[in-house]
């Protein structure tokens, strides 16, 4: 039997930020990890296979950023040609969640909890992710998701 403690990655992927949050071992609570700033694709991947390889993340899931009527844009194809690069770095499943509404939603959670505009940029990818992440999570509480 494959060990049942492991952790799920989840990547808000941005032009100049990559928002990060990881699962604990048993996948039941999501925490922030960093705002990762880009320096290139090859660095941007090898960051993250590192984090996958010293965390024991199976599964990295990326938020999917469709447009509001659910239709896939530019965003989305750029998300998805992330993760395929990221592929060839890592040897874990790939999925993903629809975030819409999801860099809204943390950014009304910093607003309420006072936070500066210049400190809320410096959160705001990595309190995205960690929603993205509790949101996968509790989709799949109980579930075999690798």
């Amino acid at each position: 039997m494959e060990n049942s403690y492991y952790r799920v990655l989840a990547i808000d992927y941005g032009d100049v930020r990559i928002g990060l949050a990881l699962s604990d071992v048993t996948r039941f609570l999501a925490s922030g990890l960093e705002n990762y700033t880009r320096v290139s694709l090859e660095k941007d991947c090898q960051h993250i296979a590192d984090i996958v390889r010293d965390n024991n993340v199976k599964v990295v899931v990326l938020g999917l950023p469709l447009n509001m009527d659910g239709s896939a844009g530019v965003r989305v194809d750029k998300t998805k040609e992330f993760a395929q690069e990221l592929s060839r770095y890592i040897d874990c499943k790939i999925d993903y969640l629809d975030e819409r509404l999801t860099s809204v939603s943390a950014e009304k959670i910093l607003i309420s909890a006072d936070v500066s505009r210049k400190k809320r940029k410096n959160v705001l990818d990595k309190l995205s992710a960690t929603i993205i992440l509790q949101d996968y999570l509790d989709m799949n509480f109980g579930k075999n998701i690798i």
